[in-house]
């Protein structure tokens, strides 16, 4: 697999790169797409020799007998995550936004306060608001470029009313792996206020050399509050099969779950099933591995360009593909830093309002695209703030 190539992936049905004109004013012919957390990698080879083999079949039925979708997962875990996790856990959602939203239906009401620590993924949000329940917004502290939790302001936030917490873990948009000891109070401040804790761990594949998640999952006596959602669309760049896993070991949320699963009449799409099983594999593993180092490439080649520009700031990326970067320095209001990277550079990205309270100041640029894309981003970058250099 060669990182390197471009793809264009516009014309194709891509949200990414055929929305940007219409939702930012970002041109189609030379706009570059850094918005929707999606890659402009093909995946794996034995991923799409998988859809091949399904394509070359040309029959489409219903998906059954999912034993070895199910044994591809728990292998996963255990040889990337030193994680076990028993087949009856297991969950398939339509992706974990839909995820997300079925927790909220099985272990909260209307009503409800739902806590975020922000900012953070944006269709949590969403989510939270459409289903009735209100969000409660626990702000991240930024200490120097890097994000810090604050359980005494956040317990004092807290006034009873609010049933579950969700976190992002590794963070999305700021890019933190949180360490076992934050995540140790991460459980303890859940259990303080009885809250149902959902993990949302997508990008846990995606980590930085140097940097080792830990599953929620593996912190000690949360399990009984705990779901963990877990995916291989961001990993391989597999959105649009819609799956993911919400995956529950105690047995009492477990039927709560399933039994507002059964109330949707819910099942799983069969070519997103077809693509985990192929990737979750020793050679998907060895695809993975590549893509980090060339993820790392990136990283530090859109880090050392922007931190270069006067008044700009990029978080150190620990794990994701998703660069946050600050503007407050350069004393410019957010429409004006906003207009010159969409309009003078010709970038679409997301706004950092997007995701919460403390993201006033940032725009967050996705950098999981070829390394020439990514050169070209920083040029126009440089180009667009000239003035301060």
């Amino acid at each position: 697999m060669s990182f390197d190539e471009i793809i264009d992936r516009r014309g194709t049905h891509c949200a990414k790169w055929d929305m940007m004109e219409a939702i930012y004013g970002v041109p189609a012919d030379d706009g570059i797409a850094m918005w929707v957390a999606d890659m402009d990698f093909k995946p794996p080879q034995v991923v799409r020799d998988a859809m091949q083999a399904q394509v070359d079949h040309g029959i489409f039925g219903y998906f059954g007998d999912d034993s070895k979708y199910i044994a591809a997962i728990q292998w996963w875990m255990q040889n990337r995550h030193g994680w076990t996790v028993e087949a009856d856990w297991i969950f398939t959602t339509h992706g974990l936004v839909n995820g997300t939203a079925m927790c909220l239906d099985a272990f909260t009401a209307p009503g409800d306060g739902i806590v975020l620590f922000t900012p953070v993924y944006h269709a949590f949000a969403k989510v939270i608001n459409a289903s009735g329940r209100r969000v409660v917004e626990c702000e991240l502290v930024n200490n120097n470029g890097h994000y810090e939790m604050d359980f005494d302001s956040w317990d004092a936030q807290m006034t009873g009313k609010e049933t579950m917490l969700v976190l992002c873990s590794p963070h999305n948009p700021g890019g933190r792996v949180w360490t076992k000891d934050e995540l140790e109070q991460v459980a303890a401040f859940a259990k303080r206020h009885d809250l149902i804790l959902v993990s949302d761990e997508v990008h846990h594949d995606l980590v930085m050399p140097g940097n080792s998640h830990t599953p929620m999952a593996k912190i000690k006596g949360v399990a009984d509050r705990l779901v963990m959602m877990t995916a291989t669309t961001k990993t391989f760049n597999l959105a649009g099969g819609h799956s993911g896993n919400v995956i529950i070991q105690d047995p009492d949320l477990r039927a709560k779950f399933a039994a507002r699963m059964n109330a949707f009449g819910s099942s799983p799409n069969s070519f997103g099933l077809i693509m985990a099983t192929a990737a979750y594999s020793p050679e998907g593993a060895a695809w993975v591995d590549d893509l980090v180092a060339y993820l790392d490439g990136n990283r530090k080649l859109f880090d050392a360009a922007v931190n270069a520009i006067p008044g700009l700031s990029s978080m150190d990326l620990q794990a994701t593909y998703l660069a946050w970067v600050d503007f407050e320095d350069t004393g410019m209001s957010r429409e004006e830093f906003t207009r010159r990277v969409e309009g003078d550079a010709r970038i679409a990205v997301n706004h950092g309002t997007t995701f919460g309270k403390g993201g006033e100041s940032f725009l967050r640029f996705n950098i999981a695209t070829p390394r020439a894309r990514i050169e070209e981003a920083c040029n126009r970058l440089a180009e667009a703030f000239k003035d301060l250099q």
